[in-house]
């Protein structure tokens, strides 16, 4: 017998905004699970306080941002969109019901949102909120400012929901974005395009050192990775200890899942001070335990580095005008890291800096595939804002260390 769908993902709402909300997942293994998992929650703004699985049953403790309202249709669609992900459910319940967790053999159709406007300060976080909530996928973005006030907003997206190319969700698109735009929209047309337009990654010889740069001080105190083979017969023991941020546990799965490595038992919880502790009894994709040294070295490096640096920031100078460049590692099954662009526009918004141009894109970074956001701030704004307040402020908030 299969396991029914309203038992692969129960959510027990908390009643007090306080407290955690209970998210308990019963569904078979697959590698790379946990990391799908919290790619999706990251995606709803939820964080995970706490959390206890063992093979195929998950429990996470979780506690939504203030700034989103959460109704019973939100946790209904975070329910859909977590079974939508569980292999026992992707067939029966539509393996395009959640449309990020396609295979990759299959092409999800991208479409061109054309968007004309008066500019004004905060619009393109306006803009970038209402495709999340919609939940439209951005994959590339082109921002243009002309010189009378104008803007011309280009975003390419995926719909999570394919139905893009209906009539009707395009209305409901439309209409979500004049309501928040009001007078400033001049024109909005919605279009098909061909894939290629987002597919392709680059060479990055002019991006700044400070991005490229692999270099890091895996000798702080803020992140400790120890392995044990002697505490259990059959598995590995990860011991994490580290300081919390925003998707911390998805920065463990998604390079635990580039490795290849199944999890059989993890725990997770906060205690005080936001220091985090991890315990991960893991084995190779065959089953065995990482006994090889240069294996254990390597993962060990691997994981201090994502924990230490998981995203990179940093503003830099671009002729005469400045340049925010932020990046963030590609998961090896090109999914990335959700929301990158909507957190990015926030902390400009409240850092009171406008946005002149602004580009997304995918390069290769040494041996990896990063998405790298290129925002060209406006003069008058970077001016008004120090330079290293801007950057520092992005890093915060995109860590979940500040509201700015």
């Amino acid at each position: 017998m299969g396991i029914l769908h309203d038992d692969v993902v129960i959510i027990n709402q908390s009643k007090n905004e306080a407290e955690p909300s209970v998210i308990t997942i019963n569904c078979p293994d697959k590698t790379g699970l946990g990391c799908d998992l919290c790619r999706i929650l990251l995606f709803f703004g939820l964080t995970i306080v706490r959390g206890d699985g063992k093979w195929c049953y998950i429990v996470l403790w979780v506690i939504p941002k203030p700034i989103i309202k959460w109704d019973t249709c939100r946790w209904e669609l975070l329910k859909n969109r977590l079974i939508g992900t569980c292999p026992s459910c992707s067939s029966a319940f539509g393996i395009s019901y959640y449309s990020s967790e396609l295979p990759s053999s299959m092409v999800t159709d991208v479409f061109l949102i054309k968007l004309f406007c008066y500019d004004r300060k905060g619009l393109s976080h306006d803009i970038t909120t209402v495709l999340c909530n919609l939940e439209l996928n951005i994959k590339k973005v082109k921002v243009s400012t002309t010189p009378v006030g104008t803007v011309m907003n280009l975003f390419f997206v995926t719909d999570t929901r394919e139905l893009l190319h209906t009539k009707m969700r395009q209305k409901e698109t439309y209409e979500a974005l004049v309501d928040v735009m009001q007078a400033a929209i001049i024109s909005c047309n919605i279009e098909k395009v061909g894939p290629e337009v987002t597919a392709c990654s680059q060479a990055s010889p002019f991006l700044s050192s400070a991005i490229t740069n692999d270099v890091v001080l895996c000798t702080s105190n803020n992140v400790s990775v120890t392995m044990d083979n002697s505490f259990s017969p059959a598995h590995t023991l990860v011991q994490i200890v580290c300081q919390d941020h925003k998707g911390l546990l998805y920065d463990i799965m998604r390079t635990l899942k580039d490795y290849n490595i199944q999890i059989s038992y993890g725990r997770f919880y906060i205690k005080q001070g936001r220091k985090c502790e991890i315990d991960l009894f893991i084995t190779q994709a065959d089953g065995k335990k990482i006994i090889d040294p240069s294996m254990q070295r390597a993962l060990s490096s691997r994981l201090q580095m994502e924990l230490l640096r998981p995203l990179r920031v940093v503003v830099v100078s671009r002729g005469p005008d400045t340049e925010l460049l932020v990046a963030n590692p590609v998961e090896l099954s090109s999914k990335r890291r959700p929301l990158g662009f909507h957190d990015i526009t926030l902390a400009l918004k409240m850092l009171n800096t406008c946005i002149f141009l602004a580009e997304i894109g995918r390069h290769v970074i040494g041996d990896q595939e990063w998405e790298v956001y290129r925002v060209l701030l406006d003069e008058g704004a970077s001016l008004s804002t120090p330079r290293r307040k801007i950057e520092e402020g992005v890093w915060k908030l995109l860590m979940g260390w500040e509201q700015i």
